[in-house]
C-alpha cells in the first residue's frame, strides 16, 4: 500500500516518540521517576561517575583485559527506559543498561568501547567475538544459555499491550487468547522466540492462528500498532510500563506475561563473567544498584545478587 503524507508524518512522530518519552508525563508508579515531570533530569542525572576503581573485582579480570583496559560492547538502543538517544543531536545514550554498563566499568577500572548494535546481531557477534560484551535487556532463556553465558542485573520479562481505546482485548494469560489476532513484536528476541514456537496452540484448539510480525525498529512497532496493523505488542514488562505511561503513545499496558531475569551477554565459557558479578555485587552493595534503578523508576526489577548463567524463570 502507497505511503501517504499524512501516515509518513506520522511514522515519523511515532518515531521520535521513543526519544521523547523521558520529557512526557506518566502516571504508573513503577516508571514515576523516569517518566513524571522531573523525567528530563532523570535522564541527565549523573550517579555513577563518583564510583572508584575495586581492587577486589578488578583481580578477576583476565590478565590480557587489565592490560588492555578496554572492553567492546555491543549495544541496542532506541527502547526507554533500558537505552535510547534522549538527545539526538548529541547521541549521548542514557538508560538503565548505560548506567550499569559503566558503573561496572568504573568497578572494574576499564573504558567502554560502545557501537550501537541492532538488537537481533548482538549475540551472534559475541560467538564471532566482534563484541566482549552484549547489552539490550537481554532475558536469561533456556535457549540462549546453550550458546551464551549472563550475568544478572535486572529482573524484567515478557508482558502485552494494545492500543488505550482497544477494550476488547484482556489480559493475556495464556496465548490461546491471540488467536486469529496479529501481534508485533522486536525480531530476535525472546517474544518472537515464544511467539512463533507456540504457534500451535491454536490448531490444537481448533481455532484460526496468530500471526507474527516481527519489527527492528521499536518506532515502526509502535506505528503498526497505533494505525491498527497488530492487534498486541509483545515486549518487555519494563519498556511497556513506560510506553504506556506516555501520552503520545496511546497504548494501554495490558500485563506481565513471563518474568525474565536480565543480564550482561558473554559469549559461551567467556573468562569475564566471575569479575562482572563481582562487581555487580559491589554496586548492590554499595547503594548505587538501587540509586540507578531509582533514577530509572524500576524499584520493582531489583534483584538480591547478581547471578551466572541461572535457569530461565519457571
Amino acid at each position: 500500500m502507497r505511503t501517504t503524507t499524512a501516515s509518513r508524518r506520522l511514522l515519523a512522530a511515532a518515531a521520535l516518540l521513543p526519544f521523547l518519552a523521558l520529557a512526557a508525563c506518566g502516571s504508573d508508579p513503577k516508571i514515576a521517576g523516569a517518566a513524571g515531570a522531573s523525567g528530563s533530569a532523570a535522564a541527565t542525572e549523573d550517579v555513577v561517575s563518583g564510583l572508584a576503581r575495586s581492587e577486589a573485582a578488578a583481580a578477576l579480570l583476565p590478565e590480557e583485559v587489565r592490560s588492555s583496559g578496554v572492553l567492546r560492547f555491543g549495544s541496542s538502543f532506541g527502547a526507554p527506559p533500558s537505552a535510547f538517544y534522549a538527545d539526538q543531536s548529541g547521541k549521548k545514550p542514557v538508560g538503565v543498561d548505560v548506567d550499569f554498563t559503566d558503573a561496572v566499568a568504573k568497578l572494574l577500572g576499564l573504558t567502554v568501547q560502545r557501537e550501537d548494535a541492532a538488537f537481533e546481531t548482538i549475540l551472534p557477534a559475541l560467538d564471532s567475538g566482534k563484541f566482549d560484551v552484549g547489552t539490550g535487556n537481554f532475558g536469561v532463556t533456556t535457549a540462549r544459555l546453550k550458546t551464551i553465558d549472563f550475568v544478572t542485573y535486572i529482573d524484567d520479562g515478557q508482558g502485552f499491550a494494545v492500543k488505550k481505546d482497544n477494550t476488547a482485548i484482556q489480559p493475556i494469560s495464556d496465548l490461546t487468547q491471540l488467536c486469529g489476532l496479529t501481534i508485533g513484536t522486536g525480531a530476535g528476541t525472546t517474544f518472537e522466540t515464544t511467539l512463533n514456537g507456540k504457534k500451535g496452540v491454536c490448531a490444537d484448539a481448533g481455532k484460526k492462528p496468530y500471526e507474527v510480525k516481527a519489527f527492528s525498529e521499536g518506532g515502526a512497532l509502535l506505528t503498526s500498532l497505533q494505525q491498527g496493523r497488530v492487534d498486541v505488542e509483545m515486549s518487555t514488562i519494563n519498556g511497556l510500563r513506560h510506553q504506556a505511561a506516555q501520552e503520545a503513545a496511546g497504548t494501554r499496558f495490558l500485563n506481565e506475561f513471563h518474568r525474565l531475569d536480565v543480564g550482561f551477554a558473554f559469549k559461551k565459557g567467556s573468562k569475564l563473567t566471575p569479575a562482572f558479578q563481582a562487581a555487580v555485587n559491589q554496586l548492590i552493595k554499595d547503594g548505587t544498584y538501587q540509586r540507578i534503578l531509582e533514577k530509572w523508576g524500576l524499584a520493582d526489577s531489583a534483584i538480591p545478587q547478581s547471578q551466572i548463567s541461572p535457569p530461565e524463570h519457571p
